[in-house]
Parts: C-alpha cells; structure tokens; sequence
C-alpha cells in the first residue's frame, strides 16, 4: 500500500496463485496494477496474463498485448516470446 511496485506484484502473485491468501483473481489484478502503471516488468507481464486468459477481468487480448508489450520494452524475454506467438497466431 505503500507504492513498493516489487512488492504489490508479489501481493498479487500470492492472490493469483493461493499462496497465504484465498486465490482471488481480481485482488491479483489490482495489485498487478498498481504495480504495472510504476512501470515494473514483471507486474505487466502478470496483468496481460489475467487480460489473454480473463481471470479477473474481461478476457481482452488486445490489452494483454499492451502490456506484453511495456514489459518486453524493458527485456522481459517471455513477455517477448507471448507478443511473438501471439502475432504468429493471429497470422494463420
């Protein structure tokens, strides 16, 4: 609640995924966001995950590209392999 990005994208990886918490893919969300508009890679990476699949939120895949995107701006290689499978995929 403080603002730590590294932290509230481990907050949301604990509701994402059940660990200490009930899993709660909302809850993973909006720790996922607060952590992403900071710029934290990892956390955008989190949240276009919940967009591709639609935990917690309107599947969109659109905004899960966008934030593939942000994260793969700063190297985060699966974010860069998720745009390119998803750009083939939409290429067949």
């Amino acid at each position: 609640e403080q603002g730590n990005a590294k932290g509230q994208n481990n907050l949301g990886t604990m509701y994402d995924n059940g660990h200490g918490v009930p899993q709660d893919y909302k809850e993973a969300g909006r720790w996922y966001r607060l952590s992403a508009e900071q710029g934290y890679a990892e956390a955008q990476y989190n949240l276009g995950v919940l967009y591709y699949r639609g935990r917690g939120v309107l599947q969109d895949h659109e905004e899960a590209a966008k934030w593939w995107k942000l994260a793969a701006e700063q190297k985060l290689e699966i974010a860069q392999f998720n745009l390119e499978m998803m750009h083939g995929n939409s290429l067949n």
